[in-house]
């Protein structure tokens, strides 16, 4: 036996291909001319893509093991060289070598995944609170009825490329300062599937799917939210050769509601009261998510503090409870007053002393959320 192989690729007699193609890949990438042009190291080069060529098919590797050379069986296309009409079917394997990946061969498939499509849905804002439940209709992919997503009329069948056999690709043969090249590419005439539709269906033109409208019920839980998605898995568009279907995402938009805003699962409204009122004291009704309620407003309310309802918000999307319902007070001031009005007013403002009032003042400008903590605190 003229040359080790094993020695030269440095792996042991047993071992498998997967470690075989790791140590050509390595190699390569070392030796390879165009990252190493010294004429010792291409002539390394190609005793390595020999060894490769040899070592990684298994009838060569066998003829190898029994002491004879399969290389140098081949003609003048092999030889050391390895670059001959059977050595550089490893093309890709150094390409692969160096971009990390292979190419992919074979035909391949008609039938693929559908994509997945979305839509979106307009709901409530005691929908979103409480859950419910919705009819939707969606235009996406099914199979087509006619061909039973095959592509072809019926009573007609996909037959193999003549041009590729059936491989999906074809091969030709360049010569370069290497010695000859092989490439692949897919097929023309079949465009890599291996197979032709001579005859495709006329409903769905060979894709195997047709547009249709369908009509889903779609579940949703209590404390959505704007921009929620809710995922319905294989009810989005079916793939060509009606291939699986994607998954189908419904997202919320919730409609802006009369009376309250939402933050979070918290509710938000403001109730405005005149000034005798917020003195007094009284009761506002007050439609909520859960009926007519009753708001207390106690005497001596000031304009800008904030009311709880605990427990009147929105559900919590995840885990049990709601938020709350925060009422803001809004003291109205009165613009127009009668004689009669304003005297009593005077009257009531000399009893109280507060004829000629100092006010008081206070750095800076208390905030919403300032005044939210000094509602809870009862300041």
């Amino acid at each position: 036996m003229a040359t080790d192989y094993y020695a030269v690729l440095g792996v042991r007699r047993d071992a498998s291909q997967d470690e075989i193609k790791k140590a050509f890949r390595r190699l390569a990438r070392e030796l390879h001319p165009d990252v190493n042009p010294d004429p010792k190291t291409q002539e390394r080069f190609k005793e390595i893509n020999a060894a490769y060529e040899v070592l990684s098919d298994p009838q060569k590797k066998q003829v190898y093991d029994l002491g004879g050379d399969p290389l140098s069986q081949q003609g003048g296309g092999g030889g050391a060289g390895g670059f001959g009409q059977g050595g550089f079917g490893n093309f890709s394997d150094i390409m692969d070598a160096f971009f990390g990946t292979a190419s992919q061969r074979g035909p391949r498939s008609r039938t693929r995944r559908g994509q997945d499509a979305m839509i979106r849905l307009e709901i409530e804002l005691d929908e979103a609170a409480f859950g419910t439940t919705k009819d939707i209709q969606v235009d996406t992919a099914v199979v087509c009825g006619t061909c039973n997503g095959e592509g072809a009329a019926p009573g007609t069948a996909a037959q193999t490329c003549d041009m590729c056999r059936g491989r999906g690709e074809v091969s030709q043969v360049t010569r370069s300062f290497l010695g000859q090249v092989m490439t692949s590419r897919p097929c023309p005439q079949c465009q890599g599937f291996g197979t032709v539709v001579p005859t495709p269906c006329h409903e769905c033109a060979g894709d195997g799917r047709v547009r249709s409208r369908r009509t889903l019920t779609v579940k949703i839980p209590a404390g959505v939210d704007n921009g929620t998605r809710i995922q319905l898995a294989g009810e989005g568009e079916v793939g060509p050769g009606g291939g699986p279907a994607g998954d189908l995402y419904v997202e919320i938009h919730e409609l802006p509601h009369s009376t309250f805003q939402r933050r979070g699962d918290d509710l938000h409204c403001t109730v405005t009261i005149p000034m005798t009122a917020a003195a007094l004291g009284t009761k506002v009704p007050l439609e909520t998510l859960d009926g007519m309620e009753e708001v207390d407003i106690r005497p001596g309310t000031q304009s800008g503090q904030s009311i709880p309802l605990h427990g009147r918000g929105v559900t919590h999307l995840r885990g049990g409870g709601r938020g709350d319902l925060v009422v803001h007070v809004e003291v109205m001031t009165p613009t127009k007053l009668d004689p009669e009005q304003e005297r009593l007013l005077r009257e009531l403002a000399k009893l109280r002393g507060e004829e000629r009032p100092t006010g008081q003042f206070q750095p800076g400008q208390q905030g919403l959320f300032s005044r939210l903590k000094d509602a809870f605190n009862g300041r």
